[in-house]
């Protein structure tokens, strides 16, 4: 009933998806079967509990030995089929195709020989950054359906949030959409937006974990500065960020909002908002998705000579 997904160029992120999909497939939460998963959070999507939208049989494809060694030594035996320069009959095999190869390596991996035969009528999902789908559609053969999705690397412990580009009109266009849905939101969040906002989707969520990873070592260095032990700085920054987090998701809820009620008049929480304003931290960290965007870019596009 199931179906068999080839994630081509199962490097960080491709390890990540994987990794998060077979999580949710073998221990789903709340003991409930992970076709039964359902989320409600305004704007994200429902999977449909379809068995045949789940995979069954994962391929995994890389170039080099090292990779595959690696990839041995990451998934549980037998969980996930490592081919090493193998892709068009790794392909040839599957029924989805997971494009997560870097960016400048996309046409040459869909142009090898026999790619074209290997990949009609397949359903093909890309995370790469700054590829669009007109780019894609023109290295693929007509028959295949192209998606375009931006995960982040929180999705390898199912906390992921996945942009998706909007499914293109099909015979399998209902399968086509349980299959992303169970994918993504199985590691995480998942929302629909228009390929137009996929380069700032790359630098927000995409690059965001690392922006946040900046400030959260920031915050546990303030700590052991102030005489705190570095493992427990380290706990109360993360915990922290991650509790401030939820909260921010929580339905009328507002970033501003909940930094005011901490807020009271005279404390310390007022003269550290005035030290990083100071810092202009705000601006920095704008500026940096910014910029992080415009990179994002021109990731697909041909090396300048």
């Amino acid at each position: 009933m199931g179906y068999t997904l080839c994630v081509l160029g199962c490097g960080t992120m491709g390890i990540a998806i994987t990794s998060g999909v077979l999580a949710s497939l073998q221990a789903p939460v709340l003991g409930q079967p992970a076709e039964k998963w359902e989320y409600h959070t305004p704007g994200t999507m429902t999977p449909d509990p379809a068995a045949s939208s789940l995979p069954t049989r994962f391929l995994a494809c890389v170039s080099r030995s090292a990779s595959a060694q690696a990839l041995a030594h990451v998934f549980a035996p037998g969980a996930v089929e490592i081919s090493l320069g193998e892709n068009v009959r790794a392909v040839q095999q599957a029924d989805v195709v997971l494009l997560c190869c870097k960016p400048q390596l996309a046409h040459v991996i869909l142009a090898e020989e026999g790619m074209q035969e290997a990949l009609d009528g397949k359903l093909v999902i890309s995370i790469l950054a700054g590829v669009t789908i007109a780019q894609l559609t023109a290295w693929v053969p007509a028959s295949a359906r192209v998606i375009r999705a931006m995960p982040n690397t929180p999705c390898r412990i199912r906390e992921g949030m996945t942009v998706v580009s909007t499914l293109p009109p099909s015979a399998t266009a209902a399968r086509d959409r349980s299959i992303v849905l169970q994918i993504f939101s199985s590691i995480g969040r998942v929302r629909i937006l228009d390929e137009k906002h996929f380069d700032a989707c790359t630098a927000l969520s995409g690059s965001g974990p690392a922006f946040a990873c900046i400030f959260l070592e920031a915050m546990a260095d303030g700590g052991v500065m102030m005489g705190l032990p570095r493992a427990e700085a380290l706990e109360l920054a993360a915990q922290t960020l991650q509790g401030a987090a939820r909260m921010a998701l929580q339905p009328g809820a507002h970033p501003a909002q909940i930094k005011d009620s901490v807020t009271t008049p005279g404390g310390c929480t007022i003269a550290g908002l005035l030290a990083l304003e100071d810092g202009r931290v705000r601006s920095t960290i704008a500026r940096a998705i910014q910029v992080a965007t415009e990179r994002a870019s021109e990731l697909g596009q041909p090396a300048k000579k």
